[in-house]
């Protein structure tokens, strides 16, 4: 039976237990600094707890030193001892990536570490085949809204994950936005939703602020204007608890404005196009799976 549930973005105190752990992010792009600056924001450990480390090196770990106090990683050496003490490890590198670096460093991870992936596609058991053990694995879906603590995560368990591991992942990721837990097949339909749902919705406004220019508006009220009926619309559905559906019929009068344009995305079978878009988003992602997976497993 398929488990899904879902958490809210307002943490708790900050957890004692998590204060002692010692966490280390092997990639140190948007994502990884998105939850980073939510762990150090919500104070769920000391900034110096908190390990960084990608390929290149250079300017940009100095930046992640300089804003949020984390300590940094340059040689193999140091790269090794921050995965070696580790309590939990955040694998955030590129996908293209992964199986290279999951491979150079299965001999420097132990067992009793949490692997925390946010790494899109790569299956629990991928993950665990190129550790070479079956180290407890949480496997996510974060998005970029996660970047402004306002972001959409799905979370998976291997069944290596102790109750205390999964706790922790679940606050990682509640200090960047709300959470939600399904059965690890689903988390390509959260991928087709909220995974990729941001680019969907800028998508939607790009032609909003064009319509506006074209009808007369100057480029800059037409996205001020773009931008608060979408804060306005989100908020609207969030605090009343109604459906789009409902919310919708509330704002279309028989024969006025919004029934026109209505009238006219449905004869073009707007509804019906982003549907087929958001399962395509979903496909693809299990696409990647697979090919990650016959790479790996040769299955």
């Amino acid at each position: 039976m398929t488990t899904q549930s879902a958490a809210g973005a307002s943490p708790a105190a900050p957890d004692t237990q998590l204060q002692q752990l010692r966490f280390c992010f092997y990639g140190a792009g948007s994502m990884a600094e998105a939850v980073a600056r939510g762990m150090t924001g919500r104070k769920l450990c000391p900034p110096e707890q908190i390990g960084m480390f990608n390929r290149s090196g250079g300017q940009r770990l100095a930046d992640l030193r300089s804003l949020y106090g984390v300590t940094t990683a340059e040689t193999p050496e140091d790269k090794d001892r921050l995965l070696a003490e580790a309590d939990v490890v955040i694998l955030s590198m590129k996908p293209k990536d992964a199986e290279e670096a999951l491979r150079s460093v299965a001999a420097t991870l132990r067992p009793g570490q949490l692997i925390v992936s946010m790494i899109a596609g790569l299956s629990i058991r991928t993950i665990q085949a190129l550790l070479g053990q079956p180290l407890a694995v949480v496997r996510t879906m974060p998005n970029t809204s996660s970047s402004i603590g306002l972001g959409a995560t799905g979370l998976s368990f291997s069944s290596e994950v102790s109750d205390e591991q999964r706790r922790i992942g679940e606050q990682l990721f509640r200090s960047v936005g709300m959470t939600v837990t399904v059965e690890e097949p689903l988390l390509e339909a959260v991928t087709g939703v909220s995974g990729s749902g941001p680019a969907y919705l800028y998508y939607i406004m790009e032609s909003m602020i064009q319509a506006g220019v074209e009808l007369g508006l100057d480029s800059a009220l037409a996205r001020e204007l773009t931008v608060q009926t979408m804060l306005g619309a989100a908020e609207m559905m969030r605090i009343t608890g109604e459906q789009p559906a409902e919310l919708r019929r509330q704002v279309t009068s028989p024969g006025g404005t919004t029934q026109a344009a209505i009238a006219l995305m449905e004869e073009h079978g707007v509804g019906l196009h982003f549907r087929q878009g958001m399962k395509k988003s979903s496909q693809r992602a299990s696409e990647i799976g697979r090919d990650l997976e016959r790479s790996v497993l040769g299955d």
